[in-house]
């Protein structure tokens, strides 16, 4: 027996159900049930549900349209971080260590209030909703991409999905021309040269040397081989060398991520840091290994023809309050599934002190069903368009 379409109250109660039961990338095995069973309470009329063996967490729901032109694609993720929970919420997580301080708890219950509207008002176009796994780590966009769960009739011919933004007014929606989210790169460089006693330097290749040289050099590459009006970060957050105050280090190992607004510029430092890696390895006779993983983070850059078009829509909406953002330094891998289908990510406002990823982080749930009405607004006018 069906379902009415979710209410508010109803989007509420599934947002705190899914806020206890966190879980990491690739193991939601209880979201994906969770997300299923509610899936499968709506009006089934014009609804398919596919599910993915070789990622089995992942859910994808197609809405038949009734007369439909293209295939709109909606993503939402679903996976948490390895965060304890110190929000003290009677709904906090259930799970130690783990924790929705991303909000995805919140961006999937509005892809289900989306969802729900739809099956009780079939659309004009096709809708393809993406429940996504892995988006925090493991690349979930990426790994479905290349499974080629997006063929047929499965396929999107553009694709939106949100993030929700702590420092918006809850409800409003904020977008960008351009990029929205910075592209990212784990960086693992390792040293090798020749252990010793302290005494002896001579006999000795000093590799905490070498590193301390390798990291002052790096913090050169974006001040002086980036355009000053662009966008780049290089942070090297982890050090790892020697074993005792009296012996001379023989390896190190450094851990660093990579960010650029554009793919070309992600792809300059990349070159300017194993360039680096290369010269001290010249310098002082190590080995110098520089390993670069971009996986799925790939910039996300808006399609300019469909966001032009999205913020023509909420700018001109009544109920909406839009916002123009900057571009964010932060990594999403939806920008992996935009490099292969043109699309649009954008903001919704849930307005809190607590930053994204932190342990506080406590949304303000009013954004939930202001950012359903926002979305099905849109995507009703879209299917309105040739």
């Amino acid at each position: 027996m069906k379902m009415a379409v979710l209410t508010e109250d109803r989007l509420i109660q599934i947002r705190r159900d899914l806020h206890a039961i966190p879980e990491l990338a690739l193991a939601e095995k209880r979201t994906h049930a969770y997300l299923k069973r509610i899936i499968d309470g709506l009006d089934q009329r014009f609804i398919t549900v596919k599910t993915i063996p070789e990622l089995p967490t992942a859910l994808l729901v197609r809405v038949a349209g009734r007369q439909p032109k293209r295939t709109i694609g909606y993503r939402t993720d679903i996976d948490a971080l390895p965060v304890s929970e110190q929000t003290g919420l009677p709904f906090a997580s259930k799970n130690p260590g783990v924790m929705h301080a991303c909000g995805h708890d919140i961006h999937m219950t509005v892809a289900l209030g989306i969802l729900s509207y739809f099956s009780e008002h079939q659309p004009e176009d096709n809708l393809v909703f993406f429940f996504q796994p892995a988006e925090e780590s493991r690349n979930g966009g990426k790994l479905a991409y290349e499974l080629g769960v997006f063929q047929g009739k499965w396929r999107p011919d553009e694709f939106y999905g949100l993030h929700d933004n702590p420092d918006l007014p809850a409800g409003a929606i904020g977008v960008r021309m351009g990029t929205l989210f910075a592209g990212t790169t784990e960086v693992n460089i390792d040293l090798v040269g020749k252990g010793g006693h302290a005494a002896y330097p001579q006999d000795a290749n000093d590799m905490v040397v070498a590193a301390a040289q390798l990291i002052g050099q790096v913090q050169t590459i974006v001040s002086r081989s980036i355009d000053p009006i662009e966008g780049g970060v290089i942070t090297l957050g982890k050090l790892e060398a020697g074993t005792i105050r009296n012996v001379i280090a023989g390896s190190a190992h450094i851990e660093g991520t990579i960010r650029g607004l554009t793919q070309a510029m992600i792809e300059r430092i990349d070159g300017r840091l194993k360039d680096v890696g290369e010269g001290i390895a010249r310098s002082y006779n190590a080995e110098v290994t520089v390993t670069l993983n971009q996986g799925g983070y790939l910039p996300v850059e808006n399609n300019p023809a469909l966001t032009k078009n999205l913020i023509r829509y909420m700018k001109g909406a009544p109920d909406v309050t839009y916002i123009e953002t900057k571009p964010a330094m932060t990594g999403e891998d939806f920008g992996y599934l935009l490099s292969k289908i043109p699309g649009t990510m954008f903001w919704l406002g849930v307005e809190d002190k607590s930053q994204l990823h932190s342990a506080t982080l406590n949304p303000d749930e009013r954004a939930i069903q202001s950012g359903v009405n926002a979305i099905t607004g849109f995507l009703t006018d879209r299917m309105t368009q040739n």
